[in-house]
């Protein structure tokens, strides 16, 4: 029976899961309702939504990085405003893959790790502080990476 030394193998091996979140963490997190309780009365329909998110990340030491998904959403009803939220939302990630893939995975991969979790946040907030029940639709982080290194080559 022949044995298999490969070292790359072995070396994978020894590093562990390409990708380990180690902590999830809300960072950052404001809710106002800034014309409550009137505000309410005037809500008849959807309110109009502008949502705002970016992704940025850091390196803490060798392997480990911080991803910050950030969301700044505003609701207005009848021209006024509804409610703001800003949530940052952030992990600590290992990661033991290519050099040349860590800021991929950092900007398009982590961030779609997160996702659901900041998602759910902000969904509950909003019910629980007495708003329409509001669901974040599914964000292309592939597309805002690109456009990211788009505008950076501008």
């Amino acid at each position: 029976m022949e044995q298999d030394n490969n070292p790359q193998m072995e070396n994978n091996e020894a590093q562990g899961p390409a990708i380990t979140i180690n902590s999830q963490y809300i960072k950052d997190f404001s809710l106002e309702i800034p014309h409550a309780p009137e505000i309410f009365l005037e809500i008849k329909g959807n309110p109009d939504v502008n949502i705002n998110v970016d992704v940025s990340a850091r390196n803490l030491k060798e392997n480990f990085y911080n991803v910050d998904l950030v969301f700044a959403i505003n609701g207005d009803v009848s021209g006024k405003k509804l409610f703001v939220i800003e949530l940052t939302y952030a992990g600590v990630v290992q990661l033991n893959i290519p050099q040349e893939h860590i800021e991929p995975v950092l900007m398009i991969e982590i961030p779609r790790m997160l996702f659901p979790f900041a998602r759910q946040i902000i969904t509950t907030s909003l019910t629980e502080a007495g708003l329409p029940p509001f669901m974040i639709n599914p964000i292309d982080f592939v597309q805002m990476y690109q456009a990211r290194k788009n505008a950076d080559k501008k």
